[in-house]
């Protein structure tokens, strides 16, 4: 079996991840955070964040998110609406948030934002190649949303490790990214 599949990474970067610690975990967080006011976007004002899901040991965005509400952004989240869709929020300090059946915090009700409204998007991933495609957790949610955004929509995969090679099963329907960011290096693509 070729080791860098996509689904031979995701198998490898989640047990990557869930040999992390806590405390890993945050650190390498605020890392990612302090390295992202590094990188030329912050000059839009809608940005899309995924939440978190402690179940997978994901980068924790609400470090992303204190940077966002403290430069007056217009953060947006997702809420899962069906098998193939995601509905964009926009999130503010009313919004009520309840966890869905993978653990991710989303909101009840919801300010629809279009994604043609939306200019940067944080991006999860499991694992990232030196070319800016992505592995996420294979249901194509994130492909088929930034595939409705604007060519000029930012895309910012937010990692704990560095790239892989290179990804060999890619395809048509994958959306590469603009930038990756991990603790230790800012990526450009």
């Amino acid at each position: 079996m070729d080791l860098n599949t996509k689904a031979a990474l995701r198998t490898e970067y989640q047990m990557r991840r869930d040999a992390l610690m806590e405390s890993q975990i945050a650190d390498w967080s605020i890392e990612i955070s302090n390295r992202c006011l590094k990188v030329d976007l912050w000059e839009h004002s809608i940005y899309h964040i995924f939440m978190t899901t402690e179940i997978k040991k994901e980068v924790d965005t609400s470090y992303l998110l204190f940077i966002l509400q403290g430069k007056d952004k217009q953060p947006v989240i997702p809420k899962i609406v069906d098998d193939n869709g995601l509905e964009h929020c926009l999130l503010t300090d009313q919004t009520p948030l309840k966890l869905n059946c993978w653990g991710i915090p989303e909101p009840i009700s919801c300010v629809a934002i279009t994604p043609q409204q939306i200019q940067v998007v944080f991006v999860p991933l499991l694992a990232f190649d030196q070319y800016g495609h992505r592995v996420g957790y294979g249901k194509g949610y994130y492909d088929r949303f930034l595939a409705q955004c604007p060519k000029s929509t930012l895309k910012v995969g937010l990692s704990f490790f560095d790239p892989v090679s290179k990804v060999e099963d890619i395809d048509a329907s994958d959306i590469a990214l603009d930038y990756a960011i991990t603790p230790k290096e800012v990526y450009t693509f």
